[in-house]
């Protein structure tokens, strides 16, 4: 029991008449541009976490970098200073 072609049809007409083809085209305008405008800030809110994520794991590294001169260094002085 789906709907058929013919009563998409009549619908199609009704809606037709009770708003016209003019409004129903800015309708069909605002709607595509709402579209456009919540695919564009789901990509800018994905691209912002995705630069968050690249940030923090950067700092992460750079937490576990170890610095090998300044171990030297450091072994030098403990030893002048014995």
């Amino acid at each position: 029991m789906g709907i058929s072609i013919w009563q998409l049809l009549i619908i199609l007409a009704i809606v037709l008449v009770l708003f016209g083809a003019k409004r129903l085209r800015n309708i069909g305008t605002d709607l595509g541009g709402a579209i456009k405008g919540f695919k564009s800030a789901v990509k800018e809110e994905e691209s912002k976490t995705a630069e968050e994520e690249d940030k923090k794991l950067a700092q992460k590294e750079g937490e576990n970098v170890f610095d090998v001169e300044a171990e030297q260094k450091k072994t030098e002085e403990n030893k002048d200073k014995a």
